[in-house]
């Protein structure tokens, strides 16, 4: 059974950083595109970024580019989302996920319809 579990959330100031990191056991991420969702309150989950094994293929929301990065090491079987001038709009509970049915794309933005295995969870946010 195909389990994630994110860490790394936290309280942190306007314009500063954190690294979230999901780890996935159960299985390898061969053959998995990665992504990260957020989910503010009473906001619909928005897809952050995503990344294909199978051709690399990189996406992040333009409410992110050039501050997130996404990563992935398939021999420690994790994903990571280094995050960068954090801005307060960027609270949320922010969600690991795998799906086989898609690969990522620049310019393409993800649905979370297509991800089928889900991390818990862990809340970031940005306050003074």
């Amino acid at each position: 059974q195909v389990q994630l579990v994110e860490s790394g959330g936290g309280l942190v100031e306007p314009g500063g950083s954190l690294r979230l990191s999901c780890t996935v056991s159960g299985s390898t991420m061969d053959g998995y595109a990665s992504a990260w969702f957020r989910q503010a309150p009473g906001k619909k989950r928005e897809g952050v970024s995503c990344f294909s094994h199978s051709d690399g293929g990189i996406y992040y929301a333009d409410s992110v580019k050039g501050r997130f990065t996404i990563s992935r090491d398939n021999s420690k079987n994790t994903v990571d989302l280094p995050m960068n001038s954090l801005e307060p709009e960027d609270t949320a509970v922010y969600y690991c996920s795998l799906t086989t049915l898609l690969w990522c794309e620049d310019n393409s933005p993800i649905s979370p319809s297509f991800f089928g295995f889900w991390g818990q969870g862990t809340q970031v946010t940005v306050s003074s």
